[in-house]
């Protein structure tokens, strides 16, 4: 990351000075955008020199009753948060959040650059309105209703110039703002690529929001490409009885051709040339399949249709609390994996029960992920996720992290004492990783927890009344623990509501959904995809630390992508990982290509069996449609 270029500083100092002595700036020293904005900022009585006095900031009870106020912008928004400040995190950066007055509603960033930001008021709430601050990348965004990159002397405060931010509005799917996504970063630091990232997020939380508000009625998922759709780059369109749209995402405007003022006004007939109830119709009979159409414009677009009144409204199809689902994080970690799509449907139905659920599988198939999920789609999702590793902590800690100690209880002891895990997760969910390898005679305590409800601490003699909802997870066999006597057999029939196994890497038939999933997490808004060769040679490894082991590799290759790459070849991965794959001998590949399908042949079949044969509740269970379920059964007869 490079400093600005001295020429463009000598050009801004210039017309700094001009602006602050006369009225008027001569054209070409900055650019009409930026000179309209410093010009709004002195009618507006800003001060470019000196502190911001005048600035409101709120405090206390006042900036908690506005988060209040913006409780569910801030719900849909603060995952894309988290994860955009992972990709800048150790960068002197922040990400921020701030609604349509310019009030920064939340921040995170790195504590030395956080230390710096609040200096300038750069903290939730503050307002950063351009009639407050000036010319400043969020105030400006949301005046102009569009990006904006501020940097350096560009911004009207002189105390703000050592600051570079990139700001986008956020839109509802009626294109009314709602606030602006922010990166700032010490000017130094800045990098070209947080237009990309700041643009990207502003669009994961638009389309949150669209789903969220039309999630249970009919949508429409659109792309140029077929693989497009499921992408961060698909557009989404919300669709009434008549064909009429109610709600879109940008993305859908730009593909076609309009604006958000068009909502409510234009009919599907208009846009893709084809009656409605002949589309509708289609999809019903095709349910997942996307139609290839063509715009009025004559580009050509594919559309797969999504929800009450397309596929899912057959006779023969899901159950209507099934249609109603919309795409919450469970269903986000669906990519296509038969035996997965089951597991996650038969945990769906556990939601908002009180009935326990235990994860089996290796280590790195995604555990802790698939908790997280089904804590993140219940009814607790706005409570505490409380993790703890039974196998990653000495057993002379394990009682104290699980149940809390007074002050004073033990020597090392924090000063005001500990809740314990168990207290930290009231109202949430608790997860109990590696519970298999949790010694005995915790079990004991465990299990009287989990039958009174109640937890006494440490050197505490009251009890205390707990409620969270408890996902255990291992990779041991416990009814073979049991059997050995290394684990309660009480403790299993209480924790074993429904017990579900993970599928290995290996085993699953989604690998390159898998990829592509992770790239984009990886690098949002970037077409990054792997080189034929290593295609080839993932598809065939064994993945022995499963989905961790994947995203790892794919986490190093994406870092020493250079700048305008998009293909991942050998080069670009670790040695480790390079020398594994390169060795696997033919007949090894070609036997575990026999063994995926046998697998999956076996789990159709067991499914198949149990449902005495109806072909419709055995494509439910394995979260696949009719037409592929029909397909796998003709594979699998020609195969016989």
């Amino acid at each position: 990351m490079s400093a600005q270029s001295p020429s463009r500083e000598a050009l801004l100092r210039q017309a700094r000075r001009i602006f602050l002595d006369q009225s008027e700036l001569p054209r070409g020293l900055i650019s009409d955008r930026l000179a309209q904005s410093w010009q709004r900022s002195r009618s507006a009585g800003v001060s470019p020199v000196g502190r911001c006095e005048e600035a409101p900031r709120l405090a206390g009870p006042a900036l908690r009753q506005s988060l209040a106020a913006h409780r569910d912008f801030l719900a849909h928004a603060r995952p894309v948060l988290e994860h955009l400040f992972a990709q800048v995190r150790d960068s002197h950066s922040m990400v921020i959040l701030a609604d349509r007055s310019g009030l920064l509603l939340q921040a995170l960033g790195d504590p030395d650059f956080l230390a710096k930001a609040e200096r300038v008021a750069l903290a939730p709430g503050a307002s950063w309105h351009e009639q407050h601050r000036g010319t400043n990348a969020i105030g400006t965004a949301l005046v102009e209703g569009g990006p904006v990159e501020i940097r350096g002397a560009e911004h009207f405060l002189e105390r703000n110039a050592f600051l570079a931010c990139t700001a986008a509005p956020i839109c509802d799917p009626a294109g009314q703002v709602l606030g602006a996504l922010d990166i700032s970063c010490d000017q130094r630091a800045y990098h070209p690529h947080t237009r990309a990232l700041v643009r990207t997020a502003a669009q994961m939380i638009e389309n949150r929001l669209l789903l969220a508000r039309h999630g249970q009625g009919l949508l429409l998922r659109l792309h140029p490409q077929a693989e497009g759709i499921g992408s961060v780059a698909e557009g989404i369109l919300a669709v009434a009885e008549e064909g009429r749209l109610i709600g879109a995402n940008r993305a859908a405007l730009a593909m076609l051709g309009l604006g958000f003022a068009d909502l409510g006004a234009v009919s599907l007939a208009r846009i893709f040339m084809i009656p409605f109830g002949e589309f509708i119709a289609w999809g019903r009979r095709h349910p997942g399949q996307a139609l290839r159409l063509r715009l009025q414009q004559g580009e050509e677009v594919y559309v797969q249709i999504q929800g009450e009144r397309a596929p899912s409204a057959r006779p023969d199809g899901p159950r209507p609390e099934a249609a109603r689902v919309g795409a919450d994080a469970l269903a986000e970690l669906e990519t296509g994996d038969a035996r997965l799509g089951a597991a996650i449907a038969r945990a769906r139905r556990l939601l908002d029960k009180p009935i326990p659920l235990v994860l089996q599988g290796e280590s790195g198939v995604g555990k802790e992920l698939f908790a997280q999920a089904m804590h993140a789609s219940s009814a607790r999702r706005d409570k505490p996720f409380v993790a703890l590793n039974c196998a990653a902590l000495p057993e002379s800690l394990i009682e104290s992290e699980l149940f809390g100690y007074t002050p004073g209880t033990f020597t090392g002891a924090r000063k005001n004492g500990s809740l314990g895990r168990l207290r930290e997760a009231h109202g949430g969910t608790l997860f109990l990783d590696e519970i298999g390898d949790m010694p005995l005679s915790l079990q004991t305590r465990l299990l009287r927890v989990l039958q009174e409800r109640q937890v006494t601490p440490l050197g505490e003699g009251q009890p205390v009344a707990v409620d969270f909802a408890l996902i255990c997870a291992t990779h041991r066999r416990l009814k073979e623990e049991v059997d050995a006597g290394r684990f309660r057999a009480d403790l299993y029939y209480r924790i074993n509501g429904l017990a579900l196994n993970l599928p290995a890497l290996r085993e699953r038939s989604d690998l390159a959904a898998l990829v592509r999933q992770m790239l984009a997490q990886l690098a949002p808004g970037q077409p990054l995809a792997l080189a034929g060769e290593v295609r080839e040679a993932f598809a065939s490894y064994a993945w022995p630390g499963n989905l961790r082991q994947l995203f790892n590799g794919l986490r190093t290759a994406v870092a020493l992508l250079e700048a305008g790459e998009t293909r991942i070849g050998w080069a670009h991965l670790p040695d480790d990982l390079v020398e594994e794959l390169q060795r696997q001998p033919a007949a090894v590949v070609q036997q575990q290509g026999e063994s995926l399908e046998s697998l999956s042949r076996a789990a159709i079949e067991k499914v198949l069996v149990e449902e005495r044969g109806n072909v419709s509740a055995t494509a439910r269970r394995l979260g696949i449609s009719r037409n592929t379920l029909y397909r796998k059964l003709k594979r699998s007869q020609e195969g016989a």
